[in-house]
């Protein structure tokens, strides 16, 4: 086993960013600049957004896009901000277990300290946790303590009886646990009631996925959640003002979509350094 001091530090900053007393809030970025602008506004971290990051690179979300290529992204983020950064890698960008170890070696190369790594609907638990158990052994190898987010898609998908929901994700919980997973991420669900049973049943950080309607971040804290992220939201809302200025410029001929601009001198002084 290696050792790499200054990710380890990164890694275990980034760890203990996780309580439900503060929960770490992720405004989720998908290039260079994006990252720059959330670590600007004082965010402790960056993570990203697999399907922002897809989006900006030309491909759709879902295991589509060429694994070079994300971590050619995540080398540039992380290049780019002096914060710790958590890769959005999918299901792992590899048909198995052994290609996600490779996929997680690359994170690491990076500069990477966390990872996000789902489910889905066409992989079995088992298979997850051979996925996550090989991540965990990659990092292991690196002598980096890499936090890994397992997402769990229950919620998010629909899968399952929705009468044995909970218990279907607090067993996958688990059983991530057990292979290998720091955290456990489960989009799909805002209700407090659900949110709650989760956070006590579930024995590590949880993760919740915001939206526009979602409670607050400190009554998500309150209900015992670690971590909330945007995911894909803010990339969406950047590309819907495109739409909008495009739409409006066409039909209109006006230009109020650009209102609420960032000023073209604060965006190229966050680049130059």
């Amino acid at each position: 086993m290696t050792t790499n001091p200054e990710l380890t530090a990164k890694a275990t900053a980034f760890a203990e960013l996780h309580t439900p007393a503060k929960p770490l809030a992720l405004a989720n970025a998908w290039d260079v600049a994006s990252a720059r602008i959330v670590e600007a506004t004082g965010a402790p971290a960056v993570a990203t957004t697999s399907a922002g990051v897809a989006w900006s690179l030309g491909s759709p979300d879902g295991d589509a896009l060429a694994r070079d290529r994300a971590l050619d992204l995540v080398a540039r983020v992380v290049s780019a901000v002096s914060v710790p950064v958590t890769a959005d890698i999918e299901g792992g960008f590899g048909a198995d277990a052994a290609a996600v170890g490779e996929t997680v070696a690359g994170v690491l190369a990076a500069g990477a300290v966390g990872i996000n790594i789902e489910d889905g609907p066409h992989r079995t638990p088992a298979e997850m946790a051979e996925r996550l158990a090989a991540a965990r052994a990659a990092a292991d190898a690196a002598g980096v303590p890499l936090y890994i987010n397992a997402r769990v898609d229950t919620y998010l998908r629909g899968l399952g009886d929705p009468a044995t929901r909970l218990d279907e994700t607090l067993a996958r919980a688990a059983a991530y646990l057990r292979a290998g997973a720091t955290g456990i991420f489960v989009p799909g669900v805002l209700d407090p009631a659900t949110v709650t049973e989760l956070a006590k049943g579930i024995d590590a950080p949880l993760n919740i996925l915001l939206g526009p309607d979602a409670p607050a971040v400190a009554e998500l804290g309150a209900l015992g959640v670690s971590r909330v992220s945007l995911g894909s939201w803010v990339a969406e809302a950047a590309y819907a003002v495109v739409r909008r200025a495009a739409e409006e410029l066409l039909s209109d001929g006006t230009y109020g979509a650009l209102a609420h601009s960032l000023p073209y001198g604060d965006l190229n002084a966050l680049l130059k350094g």
